[in-house]
């Protein structure tokens, strides 16, 4: 297959011009993200994939009270800020442990 500089100039104008398109569609749906009070909202796949648990152990930690959620139009949401509480209750450090005297 052989095209000529100005015939692949023109494919590349074009493929340049949606990649260009898609950049805007990303920035659009970044700005519209759900958000409550201001405070972005994350859904259960974004909590699977930031925390790499099963979707039983998040399933449980909201049966249990752990983890605060929203039900929106049917769908699971959780406050940025209360995930990150969790996180900071849920993970502590390991006790230190103390070395011996000889």
């Amino acid at each position: 297959m052989n095209i000529d500089r100005m015939e692949f100039i023109s494919w590349m104008e074009r493929i340049m011009s949606r990649l260009d398109m898609l950049d805007d569609h990303m920035e659009d749906m970044q700005k519209h993200r759900s958000s409550i009070d201001g405070e972005e909202l994350l859904d259960n796949q974004d909590l699977l994939q930031m925390l790499k648990i099963s979707n039983r152990s998040l399933q449980r930690y909201r049966s249990s009270g752990k983890l605060p959620y929203y039900t929106i139009s049917g769908k699971l949401y959780y406050k940025l800020s209360d995930v990150h509480q969790f996180i900071r209750e849920s993970f502590t450090a390991p006790p230190s442990r103390k070395k011996a005297n000889k």
